[in-house]
Order: C-alpha cells, then sequence, then structure tokens
C-alpha cells in the first residue's frame, strides 16, 4: 500500500514563507523626551530640565510660582499616593511629575487623570475641557419660509 503525499514542495515552500510573513507582536518603544527617558529625566536637576522644557513652561517657573502653585508643585512633585484635586490650571507639567494621579477642576466638576509622559511641558488645564459644544435641535418656528406652514400641534 502506497502512502499518501500531502501537498508538494511548493505547497510548502508557500506555507512557511506565509508563516514567516505574519506580522509578528511589535516591542514597545521607549518614551524619550528631548533624546533623554523618563529616568533620566528625572535625574537631573531642576535647571537643566527646564532648558528642556517649551518656553512657555520655562518662563512660568523662572518667573516663580504663586501661592496656590507652590501647594500643587510640592504636593505633585512628593511622594503622594492618592489623587491631588486642584482648581489650578497653568501649572506645566514636569518629569516629576510623571505617574501621579491629579483631579483639574472644569468648573463644574473635578475630573481626574493620570499624568503620563507624553503630557510634560503641557499646562494641567490642557486636559480638561471647561467649555461644552453647544447641541443644536431643529429649526424653530420662522426658521425658514416652509416652516411658516408646519402645524404646531
Amino acid at each position: 500500500m502506497a502512502t499518501k503525499i500531502r501537498g508538494s514542495h511548493k505547497a510548502s515552500v508557500r506555507k512557511s514563507r506565509k508563516k514567516n510573513s505574519q506580522i509578528q507582536a511589535r516591542k514597545k518603544k521607549e518614551f524619550t523626551y528631548r533624546g533623554l527617558t523618563i529616568e533620566e529625566l528625572k535625574a537631573l536637576p531642576f535647571d537643566q530640565v527646564l532648558d528642556l522644557l517649551p518656553s512657555r513652561s520655562r518662563r512660568t517657573y523662572l518667573r516663580g510660582l504663586n501661592y496656590e502653585q507652590q501647594l500643587v508643585y510640592d504636593a505633585l512633585s512628593g511622594e503622594t499616593t492618592g489623587t491631588v484635586r486642584t482648581h489650578r490650571r497653568d501649572l506645566p507639567i514636569v518629569p516629576s511629575f510623571v505617574g501621579k494621579s491629579v483631579a483639574v477642576y472644569s468648573g463644574k466638576e473635578f475630573v481626574e487623570f493620570e499624568i503620563k509622559p507624553e503630557m510634560i511641558g503641557c499646562m494641567l488645564g490642557e486636559f480638561v475641557y471647561n467649555r461644552k459644544a453647544p447641541q443644536h435641535s431643529g429649526p424653530g418656528v420662522g426658521a425658514t419660509r416652509s416652516s411658516k406652514f408646519m402645524p404646531l400641534k
């Protein structure tokens, strides 16, 4: 009794090529800010970190923080475990804030979020919307010529 050959040599080559060409899981790219990793940024002295920040954020720290900003800065740069609640939307994010949880007031409620490395150099308020998009309904009576003859009930 002869054994049955399944597929030809071409088929096996095609299968192996297809298997090798399938998309492999991508390695997660490590975050860098201006060529430095987050650990290197945290190890730098604060004046060298300021040189890497955008001009508006750098100028805020060089001019000095006001009392409320200083309280939030101390709470976020320290070893806090909980969420820091604040009304200060104008505090620039520095590398020591990364990984901390903060709740910023939107004018109506506190919106909580975690500070990620991509947020460095931005203000806290940029991640909390304080305006709501208008939601328009249908046209009212008299809005168009055709609506003039629409029954009210």
